[in-house]
C-alpha cells in the first residue's frame, strides 16, 4: 500500500549460543543502547535447555594467560604467531591483548571473581608464561559467567531468551544482508526470526562426529568429550556462514585434545603433571618426550599424539618420588585416586597390561637416565641418554614403591577450524568483505594452527563477543 512504511525487525541483535562469545555479545549490546528511545530487542538462542545452557563455558575452568593487573601475556600475540608459522591472523591476537584489561573489567562487574590460586601447578614444572604461576580463573570456572552474565539478560526485559531452539539457516534481504535466523524449536516446527544484525556465537564442531570426520580425519569418532555441553557444538556457525559464501580461518584437520583419564566420567579430568612419570602405549612402548617443554606447551601435544597414533590408549607410570612432589595432586583434575601397587607387576595387574612389557620398558628408562638433580621448578636439563624418544627434562628413575598409573585417552576440547572474521566481529568472504550483518565470536570463529597457546580460549570469546556487539550498536539508529 502506498506510504506504508516497512515494519520494523522483530529484533535489533540475535544471537547465536549463550556461551562466552554469545553472553558478552548480547549484554555488551544490552549496555550499549541502554537508554534509547525504542528499546533494543535482543534474542538469544540455545539449543540447550536452560539447566544445560553455556556449552562448553559452562564446563570448563576457563583459565586466563594474565597477570594480576588483567593484562595478557605480552608474548601471546608473536607465540600464535610464531607456532602457527605465520598462518594466524596477528592483528586479531594484538586486538584480544589489547581489549583484555577492559574485557576482564566488564565480566567483573557483572559480579564473576577474577581469583589467582594455587592450581593446578603453583611452582611444579612451571608454566612457560609467568603470569600463570599462580593462574587466574573465575572463581567458580566458567559455569560463574554463564550464571553471572546470564542473570543479568534474564533480569532485562529487552532480551528474549529462547532455549532448546536450533538455528537452522540464515535468511538475507534481497540485497544480500542477513535479516534473521530460520529456527526450530522445541515444538519441532520452523519459523523466522527477523533480525537487523546476527552473532553466530555456538562454538565449533567437536560435537559433530560427521564434521569432525570430514575435517579431522580417520576415526574422529573416537574421540570422546571433554565435557557435556561441547555436544551442543554441532558446526552451526560454520554450516550457516558458509552457505553465505563466508570464508574460513584456522587449521581444519588441527583441534585441542588433551589427555584425561579413562576411569571417570568427571568432565576436565586431565593430567597436568605428567613431566614426573612416563607416557606408555598400549604395546607399553614409550612414544612421547615428557620434557621436552613446560607442562602448558606439550599437553596438548601429549593429548593430540595419544589419538592420532597411539589408537586412544596410553598409559601414565609413576613411582613414590613423584608423589612427594610439591603440588602434584593439584596437577592431576582425575576424581579418581592412580592406581597403586608394591611393584610394577601388581601395578601392571591392576591396569589390566602386560607386566613384563611394562617392566622392561621401564628397566630401560630408568639405565638411560643421565645423573643431576631433579627440580621441578624449572627445566632442569635431567635427561636420558640414548633413548627414543629421549625425555629432555626431570628424568628420575621409576624406581621406588609404591608405583603408581592411570589410564590415559584423548579427548577433544574444541576445533581449530571456524569461520573468518575482520576485527570488529564481522563474518568476511574471502576477498575480505564483510557480510552484511552477520558477526561471528568465540570458537566459532577459526583462528590456530599446529598448537593453541592455552588459556585464551574463554578470553578471546569474551573479547570478540564485545567487539562485535559495539560494532552492531555503533550502526544502528537510536
Amino acid at each position: 500500500m502506498s506510504g506504508t512504511s516497512t515494519p520494523a525487525p522483530a529484533y535489533d541483535l540475535i544471537v547465536v549460543g549463550f556461551g562466552a562469545a554469545g553472553l558478552s555479545a548480547a549484554l555488551s549490546f544490552a549496555e550499549a543502547t541502554d537508554g534509547r528511545d525504542r528499546p533494543a530487542r535482543i534474542a538469544i538462542l540455545e539449543r540447550s535447555g536452560k539447566e544445560d545452557r553455556g556449552g562448553a563455558t559452562r564446563w570448563t575452568g576457563a583459565f586466563l594467560r594474565i597477570d594480576q593487573q588483567r593484562r595478557l601475556d605480552s608474548d601471546w600475540a608473536e607465540h600464535v604467531h610464531r607456532v602457527s608459522g605465520g598462518l594466524a591472523d596477528l592483528d586479531y591476537c594484538r586486538t584480544v591483548e589489547r581489549d583484555t584489561p577492559g574485557t576482564l573489567a566488564f565480566v567483573e562487574k557483572h559480579g564473576v571473581e577474577i581469583a589467582f590460586q594455587d592450581f593446578p601447578l603453583p611452582h611444579t614444572f612451571a608454566a612457560g608464561v609467568p603470569s600463570m604461576v599462580p593462574p587466574a580463573s573465575p572463581r567458580g570456572g566458567g559455569a560463574a559467567i554463564v550464571e553471572h552474565l546470564g542473570a543479568a539478560l534474564e533480569a532485562d526485559p529487552r532480551v528474549d531468551i529462547r532455549y532448546l531452539t536450533e538455528a537452522l539457516r540464515l535468511s538475507t534481504d534481497e540485497d544480500g544482508a542477513v535479516d534473521g535466523v530460520v529456527v526450530r524449536g522445541p515444538d519441532g516446527l520452523t519459523r523466522t526470526l527477523a533480525g537487523r544484525a546476527v552473532v553466530l556465537a555456538c562454538g565449533g564442531f567437536e560435537g559433530n562426529p560427521e564434521m569432525l570426520t570430514r575435517y579431522v580425519g580417520q576415526n574422529a569418532c573416537d574421540l570422546p568429550l571433554i565435557a557435556p555441553g561441547i555436544a551442543a557444538n554441532r558446526g552451526d556457525a560454520l554450516r550457516m556462514a558458509l552457505e553465505l559464501g563466508a570464508d574460513t580461518a584456522g587449521q581444519f584437520d588441527g583441534i585441542h585434545a588433551e589427555p584425561v583419564d579413562t576411569r571417570t566420567d568427571k568432565a576436565d579430568a586431565v593430567l597436568y603433571g605428567f613431566a614426573a612419570g612416563i607416557f606408555v602405549n598400549g604395546r607399553l612402548e614409550r612414544f612421547f618426550d615428557e620434557g621436552r617443554d613446560t607442562w602448558d606447551n606439550t599437553f596438548e601435544h601429549v593429548g593430540y599424539e595419544i589419538w592420532k597414533n597411539q589408537d586412544q590408549e596410553a598409559y601414565w607410570i609413576a613411582d613414590a618420588k613423584t608423589l612427594a612432589i610439591p603440588g602434584i595432586s593439584g596437577s592431576l583434575l582425575t576424581d579418581v585416586p592412580p592406581e597403586q601397587a608394591d611393584t610394577l607387576a601388581g601395578l601392571a595387574a591392576k591396569l589390566g597390561i602386560d607386566a613384563e612389557g611394562l617392566e622392561k620398558t621401564v628397566a630401560g628408562f630408568n639405565a638411560a637416565v643421565s645423573p643431576g638433580e631433579f627440580d621441578p621448578t624449572r627445566l632442569d636439563g635431567k635427561h636420558t641418554v640414548g633413548l627414543t624418544p629421549a625425555k629432555s627434562n626431570w628424568a628420575t628413575p621409576l624406581d621406588t614403591a609404591p608405583f603408581i598409573g592411570i589410564p590415559v585417552t584423548a579427548a577433544i576440547c574444541f576445533t581449530y577450524g571456524g569461520v573468518r572474521t575482520d576485527l570488529d566481529g564481522r563474518v568476511v568472504t574471502p576477498s575480505g568483505t564483510a557480510i552484511p550483518g552477520l558477526y561471528a565470536a568465540g570458537e566459532a570463529t577459526g583462528l590456530f594452527y599446529h598448537a593453541y597457546p592455552p588459556a585464551t580460549s574463554v578470553l578471546r570469546s569474551l573479547v570478540f563477543g564485545r567487539r562485535a556487539a559495539h560494532h552492531v550498536a555503533a550502526g544502528q539508529s537510536a
